[in-house]
């Protein structure tokens, strides 16, 4: 039996992975590290939006960066993360 505290905080990771354009930056992510500017190009979106959605995923551990020089290069935050996405996405897939 699930806590409440560990229900509350498993509810914003599933809540973080609800949206569209946040799976389909892990899904770049789960590839290889990149930066705002490639994942903004890759996806079609703006540099800002790019941003604040990292952002959001940063605050959720589910993404970390790493600055090199005026750059900022981000990565899935560990490989539970992927593994998370890569079985959602074998689910959807199966059915």
């Amino acid at each position: 039996m699930l806590d409440e505290q560990t229900s509350a905080t498993l509810a914003e990771l599933f809540r973080a992975l609800g949206d569209p354009t946040r799976l389909r930056l892990i899904a770049c992510l789960a590839e290889k590290e990149q930066s705002v500017g490639d994942l903004a190009e890759a996806l079609k979106m703006s540099l800002s939006a790019i941003s604040h959605q990292l952002g959001i995923l940063r605050r959720m551990r589910i993404v970390r960066g790493r600055r090199e020089g005026q750059r900022v290069y981000y990565r899935l935050d560990d490989e539970h993360i992927a593994v998370i996405f890569r079985d959602a996405l074998r689910h959807v897939e199966h059915s």
